[in-house]
Order: structure tokens, then sequence, then C-alpha cells
């Protein structure tokens, strides 16, 4: 969260000043108010100008979108001056994309400042602020800069203080004897080590111990300069030629600010870069990543030089570009050779070069196993030999010497020859070549370089055995004259008699046809002579001479293309001399004319592009306009200019562009105008407002409007018309009209109800935006109904009232939809609508639910019809939400509860009562033990019993008591645990066909009186057990239908509350029960007993998951009988927990906890038991956090 502080500045009188932050960085935000309206915000830049450096003359603008409500009004301003001259500042808004436009065409360097721009609202503005840097045309880097304002503070640092130590050839002081280029400290520090040596060789340093100290130290001095702007430096790549007629170097940079300017100089003179790819600018900066990469595009001998990167005010690094004076004499030709077979490019160079640059497919080629790079002794020859060819290796391979380069096809043929399915066979043979003899190229050009160098030996040689020039004609009779002459008088007089020329000529063009005419103003009367192209000029054929006094002209009659030429004066040792161009006016083609007169029809968002083909002529000047303002080159208009023709490209056109398109020739013998025009096609704008209500009546509603401003380019053919009623959210097409019809009558229309309705334009290109009404419109006249009766309270509690009311005695003939209730808190006066108008309640009744415990409430209520909420009732008494005083009662309560012994005893039981009763638990009519425990809840009592034992089995009581009576309750609580067993059974006959079946009592048939007795029965028949007798008391039970012959067997069980105990077996009744011994003749036989007490085959282990997951734990258990197995937590029995799945497979005992919880950690135990004795292992859960 923000802390928000007031401020006092920059607001008027009654407002505040807020601070807000915005969520686009750089923006400032000031809120006047304290609290915004619903719906109400204070502008914000979505967009925001980004900073601009540009070189000077090109067209510079900031764009920026702003939000708010109601619409900002957005200004724009400058630091250091004004920006009213609308020839150099132009500001733009364009509402289809919201962008506002501050547009600098023609940009000069005193533009260059910090410009801002504010929007503005009734509740606050936003700045922003925004920086342009001009680069002036031949800027340099030791030019004085201007001193920077003083600032408040006064410690701001100097600005613009760089100065290179590479100076501009032209600036550059002469040297003294022994002095070294600083070049070559710059040079040096950038370099690698193995290049120093041919470096100091290229400067003549000799002294190598001196150099790397020096170097030593002005790199040290130079790392701590680039530390205060870079982070990190690698990865220095020279300047080097590419296969495209490019040059590049690169580096690796991590920039501690990356806005921090870069700049780019050459000999020591800024030049100007472009980041954009594609741009027409020589010198262009790419970026990827933290790679910087310079390149210079369609390279020249004059592109040679030291080409420098600063960052801020520190150098970063230099490298020397080269252009040696050689050329292709014999370039690479297209090799067609066949796969398997080597290819070879061969050239010939003007003069010997050591290497040379080879480049397949864009990418530099060296010597290895695929390429074989040659030179001749001479350097002249240089070869590339491409081995093995495959067809991957086809493509364009290219040489490059210096800046000059050629490229040529390798193509690469399939061998026909090898068999199919198999790689051919390496061939020995070699495709290719110049088809020329390159030795004797190359010896005749090495001989003609040996003359070169002959003749400017000799050159060199003569130049320095040269007379002193000998003076000119004119001087040895000056000289002479002067000899002869004894006073200086006669001199002044000599040299005032010659004449001189006061009006010299000067250069004219004419047009075709038209006279022309050369004047010569002299200083005194005297003959002269015309001259034309060296040639004595005579009047006739058109042209005469004429003197008068002092002046002398020549005059062409009427100029023709061969009066085109050199025209020179000359009179005694004078002359002057002017040159006359004979030429036309600019023309257009008539066809190509006629097809730029068509207009231009474009969408919104598209290119608009105009060509026009004019004849190439000299000094042409090419100029394009729109509505008669001349449109410059850059943002989204791009210019082209080609001898023959001129194209203007609009990117992204909008409806503004639209407009007259003029492009005007003009050369300095006329001008020419060429005009179009351009269409840009939009949907339409939308109608224009407000909507006007003609007539509404109980039937029918008429609206009209106005059409749109703007059509979009074409004119709209119809509107289309949609509806809403108040209260819904489904917008419906009422219908369409023409476009020369701007109303419409809506019928279908019900008295009462109020409707908003929406129109939208609609043109070829779509439909426009919507103008909506700005409030509904009623079906007639807004009839409301009279008020309810007042409401009346049914009852009350603390969470509800329930309300009744009855319907209005007059409705005025409107049926009533329903009802609008309000409530009012006691001691305010704010009432509050319990529903909206479009959820009417429908009953005369409502139960009041939003109501807070102990509070005083009134209510109203209105009745709705069609024509919304009519006059409220008069107000309820005051109801106070609270439940209404009662004797106590219980809910619902359970008289009976059975409680495993060791498991805990709950006793939940819910009653109702106002005042809240006081709650008293009894056991057997006495108090309770302390270790029992009461929990009372607003509503609920329980009691606990936390580990329950037999002797709690008793009744409990449970009392009620507050001021308006008692009650009590009787809850009996058994406590007890599976029964054992019965004791022996036997059986007798007294009655043919029935068995008595007879038992010893189950030991717990004292201790509980609910247990009683199954009877189960099987016989050799069916084999199957079957109950014969259930809930017996007693311990005896006759069975009848016993057949003879039949073997039967009986189970007696002992069943309580708790479930079945273990069956006791009954000897054998039947078949076999009279069966005669068979002696075993003097043998005696023993019994095989199973018989064993439990014991554990694999005790439990220790766990400790962590909370929230799955737990499984196991054991396994033997014994015969087969033992009863209990599970205990903290001694506590758990089998019948449902917080537990307990199973025992064949002796394998388990638990499953799904999803362990911090309670359930403790100590497990598994007790096996039968009737020889007992097992039992334990473990310890522990349940992490």
């Amino acid at each position: 969260m923000f802390r928000r502080t007031k401020v006092i500045d920059g607001t008027a009188t009654g407002q505040v000043g807020i601070k807000k932050k915005s969520s686009v960085p750089g923006v400032m935000i000031t809120q006047y108010i304290e609290e915004l309206p619903e719906g109400k915000s204070h502008p914000d830049f979505t967009r925001k100008p980004i900073a601009l450096t540009i070189q000077e003359g090109k067209f510079a603008f900031f764009k920026a979108i702003v939000i708010g409500d109601p619409q900002p009004t957005v200004t724009w301003d400058r630091n250091n001056g004004d920006v009213s001259d609308t020839s150099r500042y132009q500001t733009k808004y364009d509402p289809n994309t919201n962008e506002h436009t501050f547009e600098m065409p023609n940009v000069m360097p005193d533009q260059a400042d910090t410009y801002k721009c504010f929007a503005k609202n009734e509740y606050g503005q936003a700045i922003v602020t925004v920086v342009l840097n001009v680069i002036a045309v031949g800027f340099k880097k030791n030019k004085a800069q201007p001193e920077p304002a003083e600032a408040p503070g006064g410690n701001f640092k100097s600005v613009l203080k760089r100065r290179s130590k590479i100076l501009p050839a032209s600036e550059q002081p002469e040297r003294k004897e022994g002095e070294i280029d600083p070049k070559f400290w710059e040079i040096l520090i950038s370099s690698d080590k193995k290049d120093y040596e041919s470096i100091c060789a290229e400067f003549g340093v000799t002294d190598f111990r001196w150099m790397l100290k020096t170097l030593n130290e002005m790199k040290k001095e130079r790392e701590e300069e680039q530390a205060e702007f870079v982070s990190s430096l690698s990865n220095l790549r020279h300047i080097r030629v590419n296969s495209d007629n490019t040059a590049s170097f690169e580096l690796d940079m991590d920039l501690i600010e990356p806005s921090t300017s870069l700049y780019l100089y050459k000999d020591g003179v800024m030049v100007p870069y472009t980041k954009e790819l594609g741009d027409s600018m020589k010198h262009s900066l790419k970026l990827v990543g933290k790679k910087y990469i310079f390149s210079v595009r369609d390279l020249m001998p004059d592109d040679a030089g030291l080409y420098q990167l600063d960052v801020g005010d520190v150098n970063v690094f230099s490298t020397d570009f080269k252009v040696p004076p050689v050329d292709f004499l014999v370039k690479i030709q297209e090799v067609k050779a066949t796969e398997r077979e080597d290819a070879v490019f061969e050239c010939v160079l003007s003069n010997p070069f050591s290497k040379i640059l080879w480049f397949g497919k864009n990418l530099p080629l060296e010597q290895g196993d695929k390429y074989d790079i040659q030179v001749s002794e001479d350097k002249l020859i240089h070869k590339l030999v491409v081995k093995d060819c495959l067809i991957v290796d086809k493509g364009i391979y290219s040489a490059c010497a210096g800046i000059k380069s050629c490229n040529a096809w390798l193509v690469v043929e399939a061998d026909k020859d090898a068999q199919k399915g198999k790689k051919a066979a390496r061939k020995t043979t070699r495709a290719g070549g110049s088809g020329m003899d390159l030795q004797k190229v190359a010896q005749e050009q090495q001989t003609k370089l040996a003359k070169d160098r002959e003749e400017r030996k000799e050159q060199i040689k003569a130049a320095s055995v040269a007379p002193p020039p000998a003076p000119t004609a004119a001087e040895p009779e000056a000289t002479k004259e002067l000899s002869d002459v004894s006073e200086p008088a006669a001199v002044v007089e000599v040299a005032t008699a010659e004449p001189r020329i006061t009006g010299k000529l000067s250069d004219i063009c004419v047009l075709r046809g038209n006279p022309a005419e050369l004047t010569v103003e002299m200083s005194m009367d005297c003959s002269g002579t015309w001259f034309k192209d060296g040639e004595p000029l005579n009047s006739g054929a058109g042209v005469t001479t004429t003197k008068s006094g002092t002046r002398h002209k020549l005059r062409i009659q009427s100029c023709k293309d061969d009066d085109s030429g050199v025209y020179r004066f000359v009179s005694g040792d004078q002359s002057t001399q002017a040159k006359v161009t004979v030429g036309g006016a600019p023309e257009f083609d008539p066809d190509d004319l006629y097809k730029f007169s068509k207009p231009v029809i474009i969408r919104v968002g598209q290119n608009a592009a105009f060509k026009m083909p004019f004849p190439p002529q000299g000094n042409l000047e090419v100029r394009w306009f729109r509505d008669g303002t001349e449109i410059k080159d850059g943002g989204g208009v791009k210019i082209a200019r080609e001898p023959n023709h001129s194209r203007l490209l609009l990117r992204d056109c909008l409806r503004t562009d639209a407009g007259e398109i003029k492009i005007q020739l003009k050369n300095p013998f006329g001008a020419m105008e060429a005009t179009s025009r351009l269409i840009v096609l939009d949907r339409p704008g939308p109608p224009e407002g407000p909507v006007e209500t003609v007539e509404t009546t109980s039937s029918l509603i008429e609206i009209k409007w106005s059409p749109p401003k703007d059509d979009g380019g074409s004119a709209v053919t119809n509107y289309i018309i949609e509806r809403q009623q108040a209260g819904q959210a489904l917008w419906t097409k009422l219908g369409d009209v023409s476009a020369d019809k701007t109303s419409i009558r809506d019928r279908n229309v019900t008295h009462g109800k109020k409707y908003s309705y929406r129109i939208c334009a609609q043109n070829p290109e779509g439909l426009s935006d919507a103008l909506e009404t700005a409030d509904s419109i009623m079906a007639g006249i807004m009839i409301l109904s009279g008020p309810p009766g007042a409401p009346a309270v049914v009852s009350a509690s603390k969470t509800c009232i329930n309300l009744t009311w009855t319907p209005p005695e007059d409705d005025r003939g409107v049926p009533i939809i329903g009802y609008q209730l309000e409530k009012r808190k006691k001691d305010t006066n704010l009432w509050i609508a319990l529903n909206a108008l479009n959820e009417p309640i429908e009953d005369v009744k409502y139960a009041v639910k939003e109501v807070t415990e102990g509070a005083e409430y009134e209510f109203r209520v209105s009745a709705i019809n069609e024509s919304g909420a009519g006059d409220p009732s008069p107000p309820s008494a005051m109801a106070c939400a609270k439940n209404p005083n009662m004797r106590p009662c219980f809910k619902d309560p359970e008289d009976f509860i059975v409680v495993r012994a060791g498991n805990s005893a709950r006793v939940k039981v819910c009653y109702e009562g106002e005042p809240p009763p006081q709650i008293t638990w009894l056991k057997d009519d006495e108090p309770i033990s302390p270790w029992i425990n009461v929990i009372n809840t607003e509503g609920t009592s329980q009691l606990v019993i936390p580990s329950s034992k037999r002797s709690d089995s008793a009744i409990y009581t449970i009392k009620a008591k507050n001021s308006m009576g008692e009650a009590s309750f009787d809850i009996e609580v058994r406590v007890t645990d599976e029964p054992k067993a019965p004791g022996p059974v036997e059986l007798e006959q007294s009655v043919t066909g029935k068995v008595v079946v007879s038992w010893a009592p189950s030991p717990d048939q004292e201790l509980d009186d609910r247990l009683y007795y199954v009877v189960s029965q099987r016989d050799s028949a069916t084999r199957s057990w079957k109950n014969v007798a259930d809930r017996l008391f007693a311990n005896t039970h006759t069975v009848n239908n016993i057949l003879p012959g039949v073997q039967y067997h009986f189970r007696i069980f002992a069943k309580n509350d708790m479930g079945l105990s273990d069956p006791s077996q009954s000897p054998t009744w039947g078949a076999n029960s009279n069966r005669v011994p068979i002696p075993s003749k003097g043998l005696k036989s023993s019994g095989v007993s199973f018989e064993r007490p439990p014991s554990i085959l694999v005790p439990l282990k220790v766990h400790a998951p962590p909370k929230g997951y799955q737990l499984y734990m196991t054991c396994a258990v033997r014994g015969c009988p087969t033992p009863t197995v209990s599970w205990y937590l903290d001694d506590v029995c758990i089998n019948f927990d449902k917080d537990y799945y307990i199973t025992n497979s064949f002796g394998v005992c388990s638990i499953y906890i799904l999803r362990v919880r911090s309670k359930d950690s403790g100590v497990y135990k598994v007790v096996a038991v039968n009737s020889f004795g007992q097992a039992q292992c334990s473990t310890k859960l522990a349940v992490r956090d």
C-alpha cells in the first residue's frame, strides 16, 4: 500500500493534491479530491512518449495514449522554449486509436530539449516528460558546446564535455618531428597483443618497452573511466568486410544504465546511425542480447578511417578500417560440378593482396578439409577449391578484396552414373575455373605495375631537380614597364589607365524559346570580344552583341539547346565568364498524369502508395504535399526518389490522412504539379446526438437523431436501431431505416414501461459506434400506485423479523406487480431498500433476515407497477431483533445411548429458551463426577465421558432453567462391550423328533440386562447354518423336527447392543452318535492338538508421516482358536471408530488412516486374545507438521 501525501501546490482553492502512483513508470499523477465519484477517474497514461534521438532535418514525433473520465485535455510544452509556432510544432488526435501525437517536421538542433505532456480533467492531472536529442549534420567531437544553464543548486556537472584525442583531418595540428599520432594509442588499446608488432611497424614505433609501459597506464586509466558506464566489455571484433558489401564491427557490452547514449565517430566526426532494420541510413546498430553490431553499408573508398564507439563520455572501442586500392581484373565465374567432384573458383586482382575473404552462402570460409584456399606467389591469383561437392554445397559463393567483391553460383548436379541407393564414388576431376589464362593476365598486370612504379620514381626524381617556376607572361611586361619608369607617379598613372571589369557575368538558366541577355560593365570605354566554349562569337544567327559606353551586351533572341555553354568576355587582359543553361520546365507524360490523377482508395490501417514517373533531369527538386502542406520523410511517411520517378508511401493510414495529394517537380526553368486524391475508407462515426423524443404515448414512442459528422469516406446506407427495456439486459433489434431518414416510430411499447434506444450508422465498411439515449423514455404518462398499509410485525427473533401488510386501497388503474420493502434503524434517518425495483416482492409478507441482534427497526413498503415504485406506506412500529421470552424446551433428544467400553461417550442435547437457560447434568439424580466434561454452546449442551467404563452406565438427566420455567430430560447411557461366549452346550432328547439344547450362561449375563442368546443349527443334509431361535433370555431351547439318520450341530451366541459373542459349539447329534467303537487290537492312539495361545509373527513398525498424508500400519498374528484382535490408541479401543479402517485377513491385521491429523499421534497397540492367552505389540506414531 502506498502512502498518500497531500500537497498544496498545483491545486485550486478548496482542492487537495494527492500524489497517486501510475501503472506506467515515469508518470506523475495528482488527484484533486479525496474520494472520486463512482465511475469517474483522474487522468493517466497507458502509453507514454518514448525518448528520441534523431538526425537534423528528419521528421520527429511523440505519441501518447491517455485515459480518464471525463475525457482529459492534453497539452504539450518544453522546458526551454515555446511550442506555439504551428509551422514547427503540430498536435494531432486520432479518436479511433485514442492517440495524441506531437509532431516536429524538419526538426532542427535548437528543438532538442525536455518536453512535457499534460493530461488534465476536473479530478486531477497526469504529467510525463520525454527527451529529444537532435544530431546536427557534420557535428564534430571537438566542437565547442554551449554552456548549460546553471541549476538552482549550482551543482550540475558540465555536460557534453567529451573531447576526442582524434581530430578531423582538417583540424589536426602539424605534428612535430618524432611525435606519435594519437590514433596509434586508440587503435592499440582495442587490439590484441599479437597485433602490437604490426601496428608499431605501421606508425614507426621501435621502443617496445616504453610502448608497453605507456599502454598499460593508459589502459588502466581507460578502464576506470569505463567502469562508470559499463559493467563488462568483451569479445571485441575489429571491422571487416562482409559478403553483402557491408562492413561491421561488434562487441559484447553490459551497460550499467541501459538508457545511456551511444555515439559513433569516424575520424573524429560524429556520424548518425539508425537502430531500425531496412533503414536507408548508411550506418546502423543491431542489438542482439548483449552484443552490439555496428554496420556500414554501400561501401565506398571514403568509408576508410578510424571508427570509435563512445558510451556516455568514454571511448570503449576503436577500430581502423583500411580500404586497399584493389579491384578484380578477372572475376569468379559460375561453376557446374557433378556430385563428388571438386569445384574451383578463380580470380585475378589488380594489386597484390596477401589474403582475400571467401564466403559461401553468406558464411565465411576457412582453410580446412572441405575448402582449399590458394594464393599465387605474386599474390594476384586467388583460388577457392570446394572439395568433394555434394548437393548441399550448391549456392552463391563470393570473394571480397577490400571493399570490392564478386560472386557466382555453384551448381551441383547428381551423378547419373552412380548406382541407385549407393553413394557415388569420389572423383579426381575438377570443375570450374575462369576459362582464361590467369598466369598471362597476372604477368601483364605485374609488368604494368612495375612500369607504373618506374614512372613514379622518375617523376619524384624530376621534381627534386626541377628549377623554380618561371613568371607568367604578364609579369615580365609589368617588370619591364616599372623598370623604364623612374618616378613613382608614373607608375600610378599607368595602373589607372588600364580598364577593369566592374560588373562581371553570372550563370543563368533560360527557358527554351525565351531570350537571354549577358551584360558586362567596364570601368572605362574599351573594346571587348565574346567567346562561346572557347570559340569567338559574333552577331548573327539569332545572337547580337552591342556596346553602349562602358556596357557590353550579348543577346540571344530565342534560346535553343545549342545555345547552352560557357560564354566569356575578354577585354585586354581582363576577362569574365558565365555558364548559360537552356532547358525546359519539368513535364509529365499525359498517360502517367492521367493514371496519377485517379484517386487512391484504401481502408483504415492499410498503406497508401503513390508513384509518379518523369523524365530524368538534372537539378530537379521533388516535393510532395497533402492539402497544401508539404509532406516530410519520417514517421509513417516514406518518400523515395529515383532518377526517373518518385514514390510516396503512407503507412497505417487514418481517416485524417485523407485529402488532396500533390507532387511538385521544380527545376531552374519552372515547376510542374500533378494532383491526386487519397480516400481512406472506414466505418462511419456515430450519429450526432442527442436523441430527441418527438412523441410518446401509451402505445408509441417516436425518436429522431442527426447524421454522423464523418461518413467514413463512403455514404451512409442505413441506420440500425436497437431497443432495451428498463430492468432488462437484452438489447433487441427494433429495425433499420434508410440513410435519408433520421427518425423511427416504436409502436410495440407497453404503457408505463421505460425504454432505451441506440442507433448505429452503416456504410459498406461496417457499423459505427452506437448513439444511445441519455435517459430511458417512458411510454405514456407515469402513473404510480397509492401507498399500501403499514407493515405489521408478525414475529421477531435475533436473526429474523417477519412482516405482513395490506395492498394499497387505490392502485390508480395500473396493476401492481410487487412491492419494495425498506428498513430504517432506530436513531438514523436513512431508509435502506431490502430489494431492488427489478426484483419486487410478489407476496404481502416478507421475512427480514438482514438484521443485527438487539437492534430496533421500523419498516415501510411501496407498491411497484409498470411506472415504478409508488408512495411509501406509513412506517411500522419499532421491532427489536431478539428472541421472545420462552420456557426452556429440548429439541428431539435421544433417550438411550449405547457406548463401547473404552470409547468416549458423547451425549448431545439441543434446547431452546429465552433468556438463555442455565444447564445442569445429573447422574442417577446425583452430581456428575469431576472428570466428566460438560460443553455448553448457544442452544446446545454436550456431556463428554473421555474413556468410558461399564460403571459409567446410568441415567443422566439434563436440566434447563430460566426465569420463564424449568425443563428436564432423562437419557440412559449404557456402557458395554462385546459379550463373552456362553458356557458348554448340552443336548438331550426327551421326545422323539425333539432335542433340548441347554448351555451355561455367558459371564456378562449378570452385567448386562439387555443380553440375550441366539441358537444356530446345521445338519448334514444342507451343510449350512441357520438361526432357529433369537432373543432368548433363557438358557435352554427345544429344537423340533429332528430327523433320524441326520447329523446335527448347534452353536449358541450371546448378543447385546455391541453385537454377537463367539459361538459355543454343541456336540454332534444324530447318525453316528450310537456308533459301535472299533477295537484297537492293543494299539494305542494319541490325538494331535493344534490349539495354542496367540503370538505376534510380524510386529508393528514406527511411522512418522507428514500431516495430511495417508497411513497404513500392519502386523501378523496367529493362534488357535483364532484370536480376537483389538486396536488401541493411547489405551482407548478404536475398533469401531469411523476415522479408522481396520481389517483382519487370515491373521494379517491392518489399520488405514486416509489423512493423518495431529490428534492421530500416540501409541498404537494391537491385542490378540483367545482361550489360551493373549499377545500384544505396540508402536509410536508421530505426525509431522
